[in-house]
Formats: structure tokens, sequence, C-alpha cells
């Protein structure tokens, strides 16, 4: 009996997909083992591809203001340079920002902590001269005198021992774990350099990498969604700074408006943290509601409810024209993306299923219409309100009318 190649070849692969699938079930833990090692190995180079997908969005901007240069390596360059400077700015202005303001309010908050717990030592003590009840039942209650202190002594001396020899590990883990951060960054940075540079090679090699090895039509259809992926993400990055840059300077004005505290750290945390669509302002408002609570706690809730009053304004008219529009995602679904991202993937989450939403509606929506341009179906049929709902029918028959039908029957 003679076997085809390709029957052997897929029976092989059938059996190879069983061992494969047989030692994932039955090896968690070397499987486990495995997935970290090849996680540590592919995370600075993953996230130095993350980090050019981001820095590609501006990048493309400032080469579009260099067209005057004709040298294409030299454009490119110098785009690099000023992207890496702009960002590190940018970075610079925020922490110049913020840190200033957080230590100022720290050094308000601490006297204003240690005014508390004095307050909440003499209240203690006041309800207990008050109470003279309770402290004779604590005195009773509590046999000093049989109290073994050595033991007592000798287990606070050990668990103290047991804590430094914690922290001297706990130290030790941490320095190697931050030399091991620092080593990962670093080939990060230089990795998205390359990709910078390289990014149009590096597109045209996958392409050949995808015709080479896998059907054409399949290669087409994958080119098509990484293209549109890589529009929606890049419109997304763009929309979300811009947005961002709007709320903050909102915030800014309408607390110099108000005569608020805190305006430079309050306005700037509302803008970072608002980089989470949606729920990310909430957490500013918060802080910022701490913040200033500390300085006028009337201010605090007056804060509050402008925080309120510009959310609507920003949710319902800037952020589906800034961001919605960018991705082509309405409102209502930007919400729904942000609730199923921040579920699976927390925060994280929350940022990267807008454009992942905004590519799976796209995909459906080309689907959807491909599908039905295929079918021999009315096109009123398919209207945002079909003309047989606008028309006052009978769609059931009178009780009479049912009646006198079942009489007829009868007869």
């Amino acid at each position: 009996m003679h076997i085809e190649k390709k029957t052997l070849r897929k029976i092989f692969f059938g059996v190879f997909a069983c061992i494969i699938l047989y030692w994932l079930l039955h090896e968690t833990e070397r499987v486990r083992s495995v997935f970290d090692v090849i996680g540590d190995v592919v995370f600075p180079f993953a996230l130095g591809a993350s980090l050019a997908f981001i820095f590609n969005v501006p990048m493309r901007a400032i080469e579009g203001l260099l067209k005057g240069i004709k040298k294409d390596r030299l454009r490119r360059t110098i785009a690099v340079v000023l992207t890496f400077v702009a960002l590190c700015l940018v970075l610079t202005g925020v922490f110049l920002l913020l840190i200033p303001q957080l230590y100022e309010t720290i050094q308000s908050l601490i006297p204003q902590l240690t005014t508390f717990v004095l307050n909440a030592i003499n209240g203690v003590n006041d309800f207990l001269n008050d109470h003279p009840e309770i402290l004779a039942w604590v005195v009773e209650n509590t046999d000093f005198e049989t109290f073994d202190w050595s033991t007592l002594a000798q287990n606070l001396i050990a668990t103290v021992g047991d804590s430094v020899a914690t922290i001297l590990s706990t130290t030790i883990f941490a320095i190697g774990s931050t030399i091991d951060a620092m080593m990962d960054f670093f080939i990060a940075i230089v990795f998205t350099v390359y990709c910078l540079f390289q990014k149009e090679t590096l597109a045209r090699q996958g392409r050949k990498l995808l015709y080479a090895f896998l059907p054409e039509k399949f290669s087409d259809r994958t080119v098509e969604v990484l293209r549109l992926t890589n529009g929606t993400f890049s419109n997304f990055l763009a929309g979300q700074g811009v947005e961002v840059c709007i709320l903050g300077t909102l915030f800014a004005v309408t607390m110099a408006i108000f005569r608020m505290p805190y305006i430079p750290l309050v306005s700037v945390l509302v803008a970072v943290t608002a980089f989470i669509p949606v729920v990310g302002a909430w957490v500013g408002c918060v802080l910022g509601a701490f913040f200033i609570f500390v300085a006028n706690p009337i201010q605090a809730v007056w804060f509050v409810v402008m925080f309120v009053v510009l959310q609507q304004i920003e949710n319902n008219l800037i952020y589906p024209r800034v961001v919605g529009n960018s991705i082509g995602l309405s409102g209502m679904w930007v919400l729904v993306a942000v609730g199923v991202g921040g579920e699976l993937m927390g925060v994280a989450g929350m940022f990267l299923m807008i454009p992942v939403a905004s590519v799976l509606y796209t995909l459906l929506q080309r689907a959807t219409n491909k599908k039905l341009g295929t079918m021999d179906i009315d096109p009123e049929k398919i209207k945002a309100q079909p003309p047989l709902l606008n028309k006052r029918k009978r769609w059931f028959k009178p009780k009479s009318a049912n009646k006198q039908n079942s009489d007829n029957v009868s007869k």
C-alpha cells in the first residue's frame, strides 16, 4: 500500500502535536520554567519593539517636518534624535512639576498627621478617665505579675534576627533585580533605535517571510490586518496624546479661575493618569482631591464638583471626537473595550484594548458588508429604522375577530 507524502506529513504533524499536548498537560512545572526562560530572553526585545512602535508616532511627524533634507539617512538620524530629546524633555518637565509639589504636600501633611495622632491618644486617655470601670476591667483581666517577660524578650530577639536576615536577603535580591532591569532597559533602548532606523527594512523582511512560507491569499490578508492595526494604534496614540494635553490644560485653567492650590501638581496628575482611557482621570481626581484637602477641605469638595463637570464635557465632547473618531470607534464601544481590557489585563488592558477593539470592529464591519453584498436582501430591511416598523399595523388580531374565526371553525 502506497501512502502519499502529503498524508505522511499530516500524520507526522498530528503525532507531533499530540506529543506536545501531552507534555504541556503533564509537565506543567517544566513548561512553566521553559516559558519563564523564554520570557526573560524575549522581554527586552519585545519592550524595545513596543517602544519603537510608540516612538514611531512622533518620529513620523518630525520626519514630515524635515522633508527639506534630501538625504534619507540624515533625515532619519535627526528625526530619531529629536524624538528622544522631545520625550526626555516631556518626562523631565513632568517630574519637575510633580516632585517639588509632592515634597511640599508631604511636608505640610506630616505635622497634621502628628497632630491627629496626638489628638487620638489624648482622646483615648480622656475616654478612660471618664470611664474608670473600663480601665479597671483591663487591669483585672491582664495578669502582668505572672506574665513571662523573658519568653517575650526571646521571641522579640528572634523575630528581629529573622527580620534582619529577611531584609538583607531582600535587599540583595532587589539589587540584583535592579541591575537586571537596567540591563534589560538598556538592551530595549538600543533595540528601539535599531528598529526606528530600519523600520522599512524590517517590514519588507517580514513580508518576504510571509509570502515565502504561507499561502499568498493568507499572506495578503495578514498584511492587510497588520497595516490596519498599525494605522489604528498610531491614530489612537496620537489622539490620546492630544486628549491628555487638552484635559490637563482645561484643569489648569479652571483651577486657576477658582484659585485652587497645587495647580501644576493636580493638572499634571490628571493628565498623566488620563492616559488610561475613561477611568484613569478618576485616579487623578482622588489624588488631586486628597492633596487639596490637606490645604483646604472646602476647596477639595469644590474640586470634586469641578472634576465631575469637566469629566462630563471630556467624555461626551472631547474624547469621542479626538480619540473615538481617530480610531473609528464610538464612545459606547470605547467604554466596553476599557471594561473588558481592565478585567483581562488590568491597567495595561484598559490602554491596549481600545485599538484592539477598533481593529476587530473594522474587520467585522468589512466582513459583514462583504457578506451582505453577496446576499439578495432588500436594503430597506437593514436601515436604521425599517419601513415596516414606522407603519402602524395590527400585528395581532382583535379579540372579536379571533372569537369570530373560532366560531366559524367550530361550525
